[in-house]
């Protein structure tokens, strides 16, 4: 079991890589070190205040799908301007990130953390209650915004055309591609939160160049696909069970193997054996 930092040099306020780093075996103890912090917290936190932040940022995150159907409906089609159109993606995940509102891809390593160095059922069952409230205002936030894209006159017909396109390039994925895919774009947003929590300087510039990744690659993620299989469902263009079973639960599985199952666990393993050497 991963031992505990001396509290007497750890405060229990905001620290620093380089302030843990003086009592810790090295610079990752330090990262997992905070993540872990930021864990303990989360998973605390009031439900209720826990479901707003997710539903905003649901809502939130919708923009990447705004800016990629902008930017589609006004460059000419082409493998270079798609390199452009993947750009739009980042934009959510900027605010998001930015603006600390509860991402559930972001929670499939803060929280794991905690449970990882103290495994117990009180634990486990403050993970997946963090896990379901943050997931629901996630999914919540992403429905009303297509809801309002799809009935409201907000968007052109060109950009609204771009939306139906980009859903239906989405599921054009089988199940299992969906899966594999979300385990890539689950592994990226869990190394997004681990490089972040040990940089002061340069956060934007790391949160789009990992996001631009997702989305230059097609992986797919919960929250950001679940807006477009939204749209495609209020515009009558998909049926639930596609929604549900093509795309919702391949995904959600991958995103939290990527992120839970392999970088959670892989980071975690390091810290142990930095600190059974120390």
């Amino acid at each position: 079991m991963l031992q505990k930092p001396n509290r007497r040099h750890c405060p229990s306020g905001p620290v620093t890589v380089e302030q843990l780093e003086e009592t810790l075996p090295s610079a990752a103890a330090a990262v997992h070190e905070i993540i872990r912090r930021e864990g303990e917290k989360e998973m605390r936190r009031d439900g209720l205040a826990l479901l707003w932040s997710a539903f905003a940022a649901g809502l939130t995150l919708s923009t990447s799908f705004i800016a990629k159907g902008l930017l589609q409906a006004a460059l000419p089609a082409g493998a270079a301007f798609s390199l452009v159109i993947a750009m739009g993606y980042s934009i959510g995940f900027i605010l998001v990130v930015t603006a600390r509102q509860q991402l559930f891809t972001e929670n499939t390593i803060t929280p794991i953390l905690p449970l990882m160095t103290k495994p117990s059922l009180s634990r486990l069952r403050l993970v997946l209650r963090l896990w379901g409230i943050v997931l629901a205002g996630n999914l919540a936030g992403g429905a009303l915004a297509a809801f309002i894209f799809v009935r409201l006159p907000v968007f052109s017909p060109e950009v609204l055309t771009q939306f139906s396109a980009i859903g239906r390039h989405m599921m054009r994925n089988t199940p299992w591609e969906m899966f594999t895919k979300g385990i890539l774009s689950g592994w990226l947003i869990a190394t997004m939160v681990w490089v972040l929590a040990g940089i002061n300087y340069a956060k934007i510039l790391m949160i789009f160049l990992i996001t631009y990744l997702i989305s230059a690659g097609g992986f797919t993620h919960t929250i950001v696909g679940s807006v477009e299989a939204f749209f495609l469902l209020f515009k009558g263009e998909s049926d639930v069970a596609s929604a549900v079973f093509r795309f919702g639960i391949p995904t959600l599985l991958g995103n939290i193997v990527g992120g839970t199952c392999i970088f959670a666990l892989i980071s975690h393993a390091q810290i142990r054996s930095d600190m059974a050497d120390s």
